[in-house]
């Protein structure tokens, strides 16, 4: 059984410090970290450490957030007698909306991070949009949260551990419950969570819970619909998406999160054709070696891929990366139907090009190294294409070596040597040099 007196890594004096400033009110350990414990204590798995700890208190966390600063400075006093002697509340940052704070503590010369929350209840006005949020009981926050193994507390004090929804056996089976029927409606980033469960620690959606996750991709309660504009999708559909996602290629082994997330269909949250296209492991892996952000080489897969980065509300950069790989598979399409005319000489199409040519091409204004990367990982790891695309070979040592060849001849020495200043005919010179040396590259 667990004990709220021996959380690993924890000072033991955090606890009484915690209840004292509670001043009776409930508080509890909730979440992963009660999991992780009981995983680790009851089901022998590996212990892996807890970087925070999530607590929940009955009531207002900023007052309790108030009375811990006051009981740290009194024990800080020189005629203070406090169990708590050199123990500091370091940082507090409050998000009022949500009832939150963050707290970083120093308590007997070790650091602690907390997130500690009001106790609330959530309710959807529309399947998919931010909760509204209100006070609520130890039990209504368990009741709001994903997964039975989450819905669980040890409550400090009492020592008393809550499983009002079945947990612990879900834990014994290694499954994914959701709590009620409307879960996945209401918030279908759950199903990302589950992805990265059971990526991390080997979980399986339980039979009724994958049959809701399937019936609700299929019902597609949601407002917003795909072919609508991007900026009109819920949060759970755009930017927490994205934050999930995001979690998921930073921290999880991405392979078998995303393979969970296709088998239970939920990449059609992103995509239709996300959800039935087999290239994106090798595309993704292409883009790990080439420093490609990962949500940009899964995002290039759709039919859309810059209405979905909208969508998403990707950053500015990799929004600006998907358009440049576009302009250059557009610019791709352009020259193929100009070689295909008869009057065309061989020696212009890019089927004759050599170094030269193809640095032209692709250093041209509009396009990005990091855009021919994409286009590498693309064309490395598969994935739906309406034209053909470049050879692969010129892009490779384009990459690996001819856009790294220099002039030989820097501008202050070519100034030096032939009395040119700074400007335009400065500038053609040290290209025409460079062009002399990629013309010894084999092509």
């Amino acid at each position: 059984m667990l004990s709220d007196s021996e959380l690993p890594g924890i000072p033991t004096a955090l606890r009484p410090l915690l209840l004292e400033a509670a001043a009776g009110a409930r508080l509890a350990l909730v979440g992963g970290a009660v999991r992780d414990l009981l995983l680790h204590r009851v089901h022998n798995d590996p212990w892996r450490g807890l970087p925070d700890l999530d607590l929940v208190v009955e009531g207002s966390a900023a007052d309790l957030v108030q009375s811990l600063q006051q009981l740290l400075q009194l024990s800080r006093s020189a005629e203070s007698r406090s169990p708590w002697p050199g123990s500091q509340l370091v940082a507090a940052q409050e998000h009022g909306a949500y009832g939150t704070v963050e707290l970083e503590l120093e308590v007997a010369g070790q650091a602690v991070l907390l997130d500690l929350a009001s106790a609330r209840r959530e309710t959807y006005p529309q399947p998919g949009e931010n909760p509204v949020v209100s006070f609520g009981s130890l039990e209504s926050d368990l009741a709001r949260r994903d997964f039975t193994i989450n819905a669980m507390a040890l409550e400090l004090g009492a020592g008393q551990l809550l499983d009002p929804h079945g947990g612990q056996q879900d834990l014994q089976q290694r499954q994914l419950r959701f709590l009620h029927a409307g879960s996945v409606a209401d918030d279908p980033t759950r199903l990302v969570r589950g992805a990265r469960y059971a990526a991390r620690r080997g979980f399986a959606l339980a039979p009724e819970a994958l049959e809701q996750a399937r019936g609700t991709l299929a019902a597609w309660p949601w407002s917003w619909r795909p072919g609508d504009p991007p900026g009109q999708a819920p949060p759970a559909l755009g930017t927490r998406l994205r934050m999930e996602l995001e979690l998921l290629l930073a921290r999880e082994p991405w392979p078998q999160a995303l393979e969970a997330l296709q088998h239970w269909g939920a990449l059609g949250l992103l995509d239709t054709q996300l959800q039935s296209d087999r290239g994106w492991r090798r595309r993704l892996r292409w883009a790990e070696r080439l420093g490609l952000p990962l949500l940009v080489a899964l995002v290039a897969g759709a039919a859309d891929p810059v209405a979905l980065a909208e969508r998403l509300q990707l950053p500015h950069r990799q929004h600006k990366l998907l358009v440049q790989w576009l302009e250059l598979r557009r610019r791709w399409q352009q020259l193929e139907e100009a070689s295909a005319l008869a009057s065309t000489p061989a020696a212009e199409t890019p089927s004759g090009w050599g170094a030269p040519q193809w640095c032209h091409w692709l250093e041209a204004p509009g396009l990005s190294p990091d855009a021919v990367a994409l286009e590498l990982a693309f064309a490395r790891g598969g994935g739906p294409a309406a034209f053909a695309l470049p050879p692969r070979r010129p892009l490779l040592r384009w990459w690996l070596r001819w856009r790294h060849l220099k002039a030989p001849l820097s501008a202050a020495q070519v100034m030096a040597a032939e009395g040119l200043r700074p400007g335009p005919a400065l500038g053609q010179r040290l290209r025409q040099l460079r062009r002399q040396v990629l013309e010894h590259e084999r092509p």
